[in-house]
């Protein structure tokens, strides 16, 4: 059994009434409250701007983690309890006079370690550490947490990280990608580096091509004017999609050390072949969503969607071919696809090994002799090796069938439920732990090789493709890979 943090913690949760905090941080302080992880000493002060007492903002809350937790999962008692560790205080993040009242909560009873999260706007992150740095709220042993993305390319990364930097020391920073803390990618570095069976494989003597795929259904779901900034190149490949990659395609590290993991993930990054203006038609297609169905329903176009400006050109869907230049990659191709409006909600990597040598059964067959290894980030976690074996039966001769040696987190391991990525997250935050999260170079890097994207599309000057929502996406994304002889794995 997990055992508890050994120090108390006091967590101030800067925009604890927005979306992300009342849909996914509080809803994981709860579970990790109902697992018994946290010490009777632990604390929380949710920060916002909106005018509330403490019963107001807790019962709001209470509301929203009821609202985010399924039914199953919940005791009213545990609940409780975990709403009697948070207090509330009206806080403008531009003021440095309310930040006193943070110090004066922290002097009331604080013994153990700070968390300041900031669930806010990167834009605020300089703001709220200086203002907790002048307030004399923290010290050498205070961590702070922020999301990603961080800025909206490298310039704009890099002015942000400095601002931090002013304040904070970089083992001090916990960012967070929250795909770092799903169980399924955790178990990325597990079965390769823990099973010779696969660490052996995994080069390009064995492995003809990586298939990277994270699908959304929905749409915009209000949030037209952020996505149009953004885009799904900046919102989903730059962080989510880079960091999978650098998972899948990493050398072992020395050891489990946070710095020995991210010195590997830099390295990946590093080698990355651009995505220069010569290479556009073959390795990158933009897309944008038409109306279409999703789930049986009409549903509108991107340019349809509330809020949205007619002519946009913002990406709703990205496919792209990307090339590592080492010499465990060379030759390997990393075909990256992930768009909005998709004909389901999936998130799977797919590492396609070569056929052997020689093949000596029934031609009709051949183009299934080769191995698939799945791992399925959601829904239903889990891993899946699909190998050939002779179909059964008198009549079959040496026929051969197709199968899979399933793992299903949840069945294997008998857990009623997965943790949530956001717990695991805390959770570690909460230890001092970093290896789930993300070193400054680690996104300066991947910005690097996003803006040259980018700004080579932008030169070239060609509109994004269109494809109606409820589909895998524009036509052409299809021709990027059956022009090297393969195809996405659920058009096979």
């Amino acid at each position: 059994m997990v055992k508890k943090t050994e120090n108390r913690c006091d967590l101030i949760m800067f925009g604890a009434l927005g979306d992300l905090a009342q849909r996914k941080l509080f809803p994981a302080l709860y579970q990790l409250d109902a697992a018994e992880l946290l010490t009777a000493g632990t604390r929380v002060l949710a920060v916002a701007r909106k005018d509330l007492d403490v019963e107001g903002a807790r019962e709001q809350l209470r509301k929203k983690i009821l609202e985010n937790v399924k039914s199953e999962e919940m005791d009213q008692a545990v609940l409780d309890r975990f709403l009697q560790r948070v207090d509330y205080h009206r806080l403008d993040f531009g003021t440095l006079d309310d930040y006193h009242a943070l110090r004066e909560w922290r002097e009331e009873g604080g013994h153990g370690a700070l968390i300041a999260y900031m669930a806010t706007p990167p834009s605020f992150y300089g703001t709220i550490a200086r203002n907790l740095r002048e307030a004399e709220c923290i010290d050498a042993a205070t961590r702070v947490v922020v999301e990603k993305p961080i800025g909206h390319d490298f310039e704009s990364s890099c002015e942000i990280n400095d601002q931090l930097a002013e304040v904070f020391n970089e083992d001090q920073l916990f960012r967070i990608d929250h795909y770092l803390g799903k169980e399924t990618v955790q178990n990325l570095i597990a079965l390769r580096f823990a099973n010779n069976l696969f660490e052996t494989q995994w080069n390009q003597n064995q492995i003809s091509h990586v298939e990277i795929t994270v699908a959304e259904s929905v749409g915009i779901e209000g949030r037209w004017g952020y996505f149009d900034q953004a885009g799904q190149m900046r919102d989903m490949i730059q962080n989510h999609l880079l960091q999978l990659l650098c998972l899948i395609a990493m050398d072992p590290p020395s050891d489990l050390t946070a710095d020995s993991i991210r010195d590997e993930k830099v390295k990946v990054l590093k080698a990355l072949r651009p995505i220069t203006a010569d290479v556009m038609e073959t390795h990158l297609v933009r897309g944008q969503y038409t109306a279409g169905s999703s789930g049986g329903k009409a549903v509108p176009g991107y340019l349809e969607e509330e809020d949205a400006v007619r002519g946009s050109s913002t990406e709703t869907f990205v496919a792209l071919k990307a090339e590592i230049h080492n010499w465990r990659w060379s030759g390997v191709p990393f075909y990256i696809r992930t768009g909005k409006r998709l004909p389901e909600k999936l998130s799977q990597i797919i590492i396609h090994f070569k056929p052997a040598p020689h093949y000596i059964f029934d031609p009709d067959q051949k183009q299934m002799a080769n191995n698939k290894l799945i791992i399925r980030l959601q829904p239903d976690e889990g891993m899946s090796l699909q190998i050939l074996t002779k179909d059964q039966g008198l009549d079959k001769g040496m026929r051969l069938r197709q199968g899979p040696l399933e793992l299903t987190f949840s069945e294997t391991f008998g857990q009623g439920r997965i943790p949530d990525a956001y717990e695991r997250l805390l959770w570690e935050i909460m230890k001092g732990n970093q290896y789930l999260f993300v070193r400054r170079d680690e996104v300066e890097h991947a910005w690097r090789w996003v803006d040259q994207v980018i700004s080579n599309w932008e030169d070239h000057a060609a509109p994004p493709k269109r494809y109606a929502a409820g589909t895998w996406g524009p036509v052409a994304s299809v021709a990027l890979i059956t022009r090297d002889g393969r195809s996405w794995y659920e058009d096979v």
